[in-house]
This record gives C-alpha cells, structure tokens and sequence, in this order.
C-alpha cells in the first residue's frame, strides 16, 4: 500500500546508523546533508563509538532510541547489515533505506548476506529501498539521507535512478540549469522496492508533474508495465534505458549485477504502457519541463519563426532529417503576413522577419503561425540585435503562447545578452533552449509521445468473425512431443497447430524416398517445392534445403539427392527424415510472423518482411500481446513493407484486415502454451487473392506449472474465464462479462439509458463530457489492477450494455474501489445485486483484501445494497457515505 513507501518519503523522525563525526565517512556525509539541507524532522543518530554527533544525541542502537524511528539510513559495512535489520524490526521500523554496497554484486558472500537480510525483512514486514544506492532526497522538507556531494533544488519532476554515480552528475547539471525534483531517488539493486512501487507513489502525488527513470534493468516487469500503463496517461513517465547496443548491455551486467534484456523488446514495451524513451540525458530533462509547461502536439508540422536566416535554414534541414515536417502556411496566413512584415521577408516557412523585426511583428508572426490549422507547434529562434531587445520579444512570445492550445518553443541564442528573456521565456512557461536543434528534438519527441498515447487508446473494431481456436488439439502436440524429447517440432505438428488456430498453411506430404516424393509431387500437381525434413534443422535455406518452382518428376528425383547430400554436408549430426512436398503458392508478397520468449517480457511477437532476405532488410516490428484489432494495424503500419501491402504504383493491396486479424490469433497460440520458445511463419505468403503460410517452425521447452492463467506475460490478456450467463426475475437472460476496448460505443450509449437521477448518483452530481478520452478510462483497463464486469443483452436485434460494476485497485493488492450502475428499465430485477457478488467473488480470486465505496446519502438503493453485501457504513460528511468490505 501507498502508506508502506510513506516513511520513506515523508518520514517525522530519521535514524542514522552509522552517524560519525569522521569526515570522510558516509554516516557523517548522510548526516551533514541532512543538517545543510534543512530536515524539518527530527534526527537520530545510531553509532555505538559516539555519545553526539553533530550537537545531537547519539544511541548504541536502535532499540534504544526513546522516540518511533519511521525511516532507518544504513551505511555500515555489509556484514553487519543482517544483525541491525533485526534491531530495526524489534524497534517497529518499517523503512529501511540501505546505502552500504556489499550484497548482490560482490558474489555468493553477498548473496548471503542479502538473503537475512531479507529474511529478516519478511519476517517483520520492513520495505527496504537499496542496497547499494546514493540515497533519497525530498527537498520540499529539506530531506537529503544521501551521501553527495550537493543537494537538489526543490520543483516538481520525479527522478528514479539505477546508477548513483550518475545521480551525482545529474545534480551537478540540474543546479546549473536550476532544474528541481519533488522527488530525487537511486533506487540501488532492487532487492524489494522496485520501479513499480515508485511510479505507484509519485505517480498520485500532486507536487510531482512527471517521472523521470535511468534504467539499467528490469525485474518484475508485469508490475511495472501495469503501475507504467496504469498513470503514463495522466502524468508523463520518461526513460533513459542504457544497454542499447550489445557492448551497453554488458556493462549493464556487470554494473547492476542483473540480465539486460533486448533493446528492442524495450522499446516496444516502453511503447505500449505508453512511456516516452529519449536516448540522451539532456532531452530527459527539456522533455519533462516541456510537457509540463506545453500542450502536447498534435502533429510533426513545425513553423519557424525567426530574425536570422541561418539558424533556421539548419534547423530546417535538422528537422527534415529528424523525421518532422516543416509546415505549408495556408494562403489567408502567408497574405498576412505580407501585409505584417517589411517586402524582403523570407516569403515561406521559416519566416525570416529580418534583423530589424519587432517585438510586434514576432508576436503577431506566432499569433498568425499558431491560428494556421496547418501548424501543429511553432519554434521562435532569436539571434541578438542592436535593433530589437531580446526581453521584449520573449514578452511578446509569452503574450502569444498563453493565448493557444498548441505548444510553442524558443530558442534565444546566446549567452549573457539573452540571460533575461531566458528567465521571462522560462517563468512564462515557454521553454527555452541555447540551441534550436535542441527544441527541435523535443518537440518530436513529445510528437511521437502524443502519437503513441493515441494509438493505445484508440477504439479497436471488432473482430471480423467469431474465432475458438481447438486448444486442446495444440496442447496434444505439445504434451506427445515433449514427452518424446522433441525441442523442435516437425511440419506434420506445426500443420496441425497452425489448423487449430485457423491459421492457414499449405498442405504437404512427407516422402522419405525419391519415389515417394514423386508420388506426392504427381499428387499435388506441378510445380512444386521440395524442402528437407529434419528436426535439427531450424534454418533450411542455410543448408540448401530449399528448392522451389519443380515441373518435372526427373528434376524431382535428381533435387531429392541433392537435398538430402547437402544437408549430411552442412549437418553431419542432423537426424534426416526426407524431404517435404508441397504445392508452389505464387503470392506477390512474403512476410515474417514470429514470436521469441523474452527474458524480461515473456513472449514478443515480431511482423515484418519475410523470406530469406529477412536478416538483410530487418523491416521489423515489434510488439508485446495481446493485440487487438488497432494495435495489429499499428504493428503492421510501422513497417516499410506496409506500403505494398496496401496498394502500390497500380497494384492491388491485400486485405489488411484479414492480416490484423491473423495476428491476433497468433498472438493468442503464443499466450496460450508458455512452452513456445521460438516460433516463425516465414514466409507467410500474401496478395490480394489471401495468405498461406509456406513454412512454419517452433521451438518448445518445458516450463514450470503456472499457478494461475498467463502468468508468464507482463500484460494479463482478456480473462474469458469470468463470462457467464444471469436471468433476470422476469425470466430475460443477461450475459455477464469483462468489459474490452472494442465495448466503447455501447458503454456511450449506456448513458442513453441512464437517468438524469441515476447519472448523479453514479458521477455525484458531475458528469464529464462523454467523448473518447473519458470513454476509453472505463474500457481500455488493465485487468491486473482493475475490473469492470458489463451485463450486456440484446433489444431488438442490437447488443446494449445496461450495467457495469467495477473495481479499481492499486499495484499492492490492498483495497479496491467499489462502483456500480444499473440502467433504469433494468432495476429492481436483482441485476445489481448479482453483479456485486461477482465483482465480490473476483476481488477475492484476485487477493484484494478489502473494497471500498462513497455514495451520496441520498442514493438509498446504494446504501440497501451495501448493507444488504455486508458492508460496514460510516458518514463522511454532511453528503456522503463510506463503506467498507473485509474481503479477508
């Protein structure tokens, strides 16, 4: 719960175990920072050799210490930890902020070492932050329990960091450029507290307007992907993840002591719980300070406007080649604008003002560029003049922006003469930068950021058709084949759990003869293609094992030998089988679906270009499941190949529709048999006619039995398990199920059948506007952390929901809160009633121990239902009422 990272952040009174009058020691360095920095609290020190530390009492341990410790700062050698972990507990302390190095990185010693110590943790219900960490700063109440060399200015950005060597750079710079932190944190090894429980605090703190993270690795990433998705919408969380190339991700190893996963997993992860990934320290800071002082783009078309044509030619060009546009100004904009500035203007975008343009002709220039509906942000770039002062244009620029709901950028290039419009740019929430190309990468930055949360949450279409794949015909395949200690499966067991899956493949026949294989090929038809059949040949191509477009029986027997010799060549081990027969398939495009089990994510699904060229041309695309019918096209839409796929220069496209939605049940094989380790349709072959996948392999281990449904993906996919049917008490049958994204029209069309009466009660008294961004809170959820249980019947021949329940819960498990609505026409039948019993039953199966609600007082069927579920009311105040379920 949020109460267990409090003493942390917000502690009354702070332990120093290790406090010492010692310069050059860490207890004293932990104990003057929080001295210099003002702790409004109160300070312990814990040191058996001294009786005062700096003017304050100092105690042999913990225990006696006469007043409650909330937080415990531990800087003494390792092998000593475990011993004042079990003082602290005896003591009542639940936080324990470790510093000391020694534990995960030093070997099997430190193992150990950490391994009572966490023991030790469990056993008195202790969070530890570290170990091996520079600490927590808190400047809002003057809190500094680190031992660097400076403190941080108070503001209102989040800092997470792995690294606390780079901690203290990051201090150094961000006081230089008078950059603050509501938060300021090296997070250490994770042994306990993670990025997830982080984000979940800052996250719902409102002095904090985004997060920050240097990331190194990653250890519970179903946690974090569900806190990251769960407040990335509201309140920006930005990454800088080290590891990019292969020589980053070993020294990520070695340093953190933890596996670096693949860089592009990463990304595609990064992008679906909707996280901005910059890859310079520098844009981690300009971004966050941009988001919070701007409105988010809408598009990459920028407008420059400027007194000097050569920046702006360069930023041009920067730009181009960054993939923005420079924006096309509309003939009603560029008629203004002659009749604003002086004849010699530039005449186009950028608008070059010329030297002697006033503070005037810059803001009406911005004011002309910002209400074109063909400009999506605008940069002022300023080079000092002797003509124009550079406060008096910033002025003007401020005036401009605060009048627009699109996002203005400057850039004052300089160093003392632009001093004071930098502070009148920054106070007036316009961010400023030295450089334009600077402004430039941020704003695309914060493009691809507000692209990225739109394509997540925008409404997918329905399937096109109903799909119920045969699964236990797969898991036959799998059980018979790893029972037979077979790793790579064969084309008879692909086709079979290709069939199941309604995916479709070309036929073949197995002929472990050159007559046999005659045979198949008069069967099938010419031409044909003949591939060799071995379980230890993943690759066939690599081997020879590949020959297409065969006419003739005489060149069918003469390419079985040939077949069969060059893979005893290339893989003297391999065990033969023959070859396979199958039909030539002339599809003008091949493409690549695949999968792979991430260390760190689980599985990933991979689209691109396919064929033998597709390590050549790597037109991938990547992507966590499940998908849905938007989120397969952005997949598909992210590549160079999608151009031809959707109709090129006179040639037909293909039914995209159709791939999207072979994706997803593909999607699905791989999340439904955690066994898969490796799998590829490659080539799927494709035109306007339909697709088939020509060749298909999988990989397949034994995993450990799951204790609960898809436990090994990072995000819970949706849980069909809780759909059942309810009769009404006037015998009308409802269906009871978990709400999905694609629900979005009928959950709008709900509120036509809500009346006024029960619109107050549900929203008390306040009812946003019902439009696609308030819509998709309630559908697109992430069912780890919250449910919402629809009733859906059928009027007429059309599908209506007419109810919803719903639970949302924090990334602890502790409680969840409690809502519930029922549309008029459908009250007083028991629905509600049965709805709270199952949303009752799922919270227990989900292990949250309690649920929670606040009702008007005036809504007295609410209050009927809560006391009739058992619920314990009390009065919040003169209008609510709280109530309050154990489920434990």
């Amino acid at each position: 719960m949020k109460a267990q990272l409090e003493p942390f952040f917000r502690p009354a009174a702070i332990a120093i175990i290790g406090a010492s009058e010692n310069p050059s020691s860490l207890g004293h360095a932990v104990m003057n920072n929080m001295k210099v920095a003002g702790y409004s609290g109160r300070l312990v020190p814990i040191n058996p050799k001294y009786r005062e530390v700096m003017g304050l009492k100092c105690y042999r341990t913990v225990l006696d210490a006469p007043e409650k410790i909330d937080l415990a700062v531990i800087q003494i050698p390792a092998k000593f930890v475990p011993g004042i972990v079990e003082d602290c507990g005896k003591a009542g302390i639940k936080a324990l902020l470790i510093l000391s190095a020694g534990f995960k990185e030093a070997g099997e010693k430190g193992h150990i070492l950490l391994d009572q110590v966490l023991a030790t943790a469990h056993k008195y219900d202790i969070r530890i932050l570290g170990p091996n960490c520079l600490g927590i700063m808190n400047p809002a109440i003057g809190m500094n329990a680190t031992f660097a060399s400076r403190g941080a200015l108070p503001g209102r950005i989040a800092f997470i960091s792995q690294s606390g060597a780079l901690c203290a750079s990051i201090l150094d710079w961000a006081t230089e450029q008078s950059v603050g932190f509501s938060y300021f944190v090296s997070i250490g090894s994770m042994t306990d507290i993670g990025f997830h429980d982080l984000i979940e605090y800052m996250s719902t703190d409102p002095q904090t307007s985004s997060i920050l993270i240097y990331m190194e690795s990653l250890t519970d990433a179903r946690k974090f992907m569900s806190a990251a998705r769960a407040y990335a919408r509201t309140k920006p969380i930005l990454v800088l993840k080290s590891g990019s190339s292969e020589e980053g991700a070993k020294a990520a190893l070695s340093h953190t002591g933890s596996l670096a996963g693949n860089d592009l997993v990463f990304d595609a992860a990064f992008k679906r719980a909707g996280m901005l990934r910059v890859e310079k320290m520098a844009d981690l800071f300009y971004c966050a300070q941009a988001l919070a002082m701007q409105p988010r783009p809408t598009g990459p078309r920028l407008a420059i406007i400027t007194n000097a044509g050569g920046p702006a030619v360069l930023t041009t060009d920067y730009l181009i080649r960054k993939g923005g546009k420079i924006a096309a100004l509309s003939p009603d904009t560029m008629e203004s604008l002659n009749k604003l500035l002086s004849a010699n203007w530039s005449h186009n975008n950028p608008i070059d003002i010329l030297g002697d343009g006033t503070a005037e002709q810059f803001g009406r220039s911005l004011r002309l560029c910002l209400d074109d509906p063909g400009v999506d942000a605008v940069l002022v770039i300023f080079v000092p003049q002797a003509i124009t002062p550079p406060d008096t244009v910033a002025w003007a620029v401020v005036h401009e922006s605060q009048q627009t709901d699109k996002p203005v950028f400057a850039s004052w290039m300089g160093e003392a003469d632009v001093t004071k419009a930098w502070e009148i740019l920054e106070k007036g929430s316009v961010p400023a930068f030295r450089f334009p190309e600077s402004a430039v990468d941020v704003f695309l930055l914060m493009n691809d950021y507000a692209n990225n949360l739109e394509i997540l949450y925008e409404t997918p279409e329905e399937v096109p058709e109903a799909f119920t794949p045969d699964r236990m015909k797969v898991r036959q395949v799998l059980d018979h084949a790893l029972s037979e200690g077979i790793s790579q499966l064969g084309r008879e067991a692909m086709t079979d759990i290709l069939d199941a899956y309604e995916i479709p493949v070309t036929r073949v026949i197995h002929a472990s003869s050159a007559a046999a294989a005659i045979e198949a090929a008069n069967q099938l038809g010419y031409p044909v293609a003949m591939k060799i059949d071995s379980p230890d040949i993943s690759h066939k191509t690599d081997v020879g094992g590949v020959v297409l477009d065969i006419h003739h029986p005489d060149i069918v027997k003469v390419t079985f030998d040939r077949i069969i010799e060059r893979a005893k060549k290339a893989k003297p081990e391999a065990k033969l089988l023959g070859v396979t027969i199958e039909a030539m398939a002339n599809k003008r495009y091949e493409l690549m679906i695949g999968a792979k089990q991430d260390p760190v994510f689980g599985p990933v699904l991979v689209f691109g270009m396919g064929g033998v060229s597709v390590e050549v041309f790597k037109d991938l695309q990547m992507a966590l499941p499940p998908l849905n019918m938007s989120l397969a096209k952005h997949l598909v839409q992210g590549t160079k190949i999608y151009k031809l796929l959707a109709g090129y220069r006179n040639m037909p496209g293909v039914d995209l529709d159709a791939i999207y939605f072979l994706l997803i049940r593909f999607a699905y094989l791989v999340m439904d048999y955690p066994e898969i380790r490796e799998m590829d349709l490659n080539p799927f072959a494709v035109d306007e006619h339909g697709g088939v996948v020509l060749d298909a392999r999988m990989m397949i281990e034994r995993v450990p039995a799951s204790t609960r449904p898809y436990e090994h993906l990072v995000i819970s996919p949706y849980p069909s398990q809780y759909c059942k049917i309810f009769t009404l008490q006037d015998g009308g049958q409802v269906k009871l199920r978990p709400i999905k994204p694609e629900d979005e029209p009928m959950e709008a069309k709900l509120f036509d059948y809500l009346s006024k009466e029960t619109i107050y009660f549900r929203f008390f008294g306040y009812l946003p506007e019902v439009d696609h961004d308030f819509l998709s809170r309630f559908t697109q959820i992430d069912y780890d952390r919250e449910m919402a249980i629809v009733a859906e019947t059928t009027v007429n021949g059309e599908r209506r929901i007419i109810g919803v329940v719903r639970i949302v819960g924090d990334n602890w498990n502790d409680g969840a809160e409690f809502a519930i609505v029922v549309a008029d026409a459908w009250q007083h039948q028991g629905l509600g009633s049965a709805m709270a019993d199952y949303i009752i039953q799922i919270a227990r199966e989900r292990g949250f121990k309690r649920l929670y609600a606040s009702f008007l007082k005036s809504n007295t069927a609410m209050d009927r239902l809560f006391r009739s579920k058992k619920f314990q009311i009390k009065s919040d105040d003169a209008h609510t009422s709280y109530g309050e379920f154990s489920l434990t």
